[in-house]
């Protein structure tokens, strides 16, 4: 009996130890600090994976940019030491100019024509074009329409901006936005709550939900509703990993991508108005209706420039501004 009672508990801890060595583990890497939209996506695809695969897949979400800045963790990717990264699209620029296309100014007319062009063959396209870079696009999941803030003045037209440093992405594309605009941008990668609150720069661009979370409210008073850029984030992976991986593991991880992304778009939008709230009660003096047409104006001749002189690039925005009209 003895024997037996060993024999069985010797099975149980071997069977636990091939438990345990049998679990895959995946690092997800964001900038932002939790609470944020990319860490709402990256805690749901945790979530989500943990449970489909039951328990065969753990997921350690590396946030508040411990692993680095959204450039170093697409260097990361592609050298495979990170699995996969909620990015911002504007940092692909340094890398690819095939996604400057969507990024570019007053392109789509609200959310569910983003969501129709980027999970369509438009928006599959680009995440095709990312592979030669050694990045799998997974999918979509997003930032928000972008709009500014600043700390000296409100403002309603391009020539409001004159003097202004504003903070950009590390993206040539946004960069020429607004410079065209009219204002003096300063490309900075995240965070910048010091740098705004010393002076630095005068204001910066982002969805709502960075106003809340990172609490710009207490060192910006004023903020325009532009909303001059869709911003996406890409939800990608390394490209040498996903092709380490078996069809049933690659089908789970995607799918399981997909539904966080569309979880984290829903969950966004749902907030917007009573963030808009929360910004007005803290104090913030919101323009929501500048004009609009005269920030089109400026940045009308975009697509002919040097952004957009590869032949790939300029064909893809062609047809992307016809699918958006």
């Amino acid at each position: 009996m003895k024997a037996r009672i060993v024999s069985l508990a010797i099975c149980l801890i071997l069977g636990l130890c091939l438990s345990v060595q049998a679990a895959q583990t995946l690092k997800l890497g964001v900038v932002t600090k939790p609470g944020s939209a990319q860490n709402v996506v990256a805690d749901k695809f945790k979530e989500l994976l943990e449970a489909g695969s039951n328990g065969e897949w753990q997921v350690t979400v590396y946030d508040s940019g411990v692993l680095g800045n959204e450039t170093e963790m697409l260097q990361q990717i592609q050298m495979g030491t990170l699995q996969i990264g909620v990015i911002t699209g504007g940092p692909f620029d340094t890398f690819t100019p095939i996604v400057r296309v969507i990024n570019y100014p007053f392109l789509f007319k609200d959310n569910a024509q983003a969501d129709a062009i980027l999970d369509g063959p438009l928006g599959q396209e680009i995440l095709d074009g990312l592979e030669p870079l050694g990045f799998k696009g997974l999918c979509y999941s997003e930032n928000g329409f972008r709009n500014l803030t600043n700390s000296k003045r409100a403002v309603n037209t391009p020539e409001d901006l004159k003097g202004l440093k504003i903070r950009v992405m590390n993206s040539a594309l946004h960069k020429t936005i607004w410079e065209a605009l009219g204002a003096n941008p300063t490309p900075m990668p995240w965070p910048i709550y010091t740098e705004l609150q010393q002076g630095v720069i005068d204001g910066q661009e982002n969805p709502l939900w960075v106003m809340e979370v990172y609490k710009f409210y207490e060192i910006q008073k004023y903020m325009t509703m532009t909303r001059h850029v869709y911003s996406p984030h890409i939800d990608v992976a390394s490209l040498a990993w996903w092709n380490s991986l078996g069809e049933a593991d690659k089908n789970l991880i995607a799918q399981c991508m997909k539904e966080a992304a569309v979880f984290q778009r829903k969950d966004n939008r749902h907030k917007d108005a009573a963030r808009l709230e929360l910004l007005r009660a803290k104090g913030m003096q919101i323009m929501e209706n500048p004009n609009v047409a005269a920030f089109r104006k400026k940045v009308a001749t975009l697509s002919k420039s040097d952004m957009f002189k590869d032949p790939q690039v300029h064909d893809l925005l062609m047809r992307m501004l016809e699918a958006t009209k």
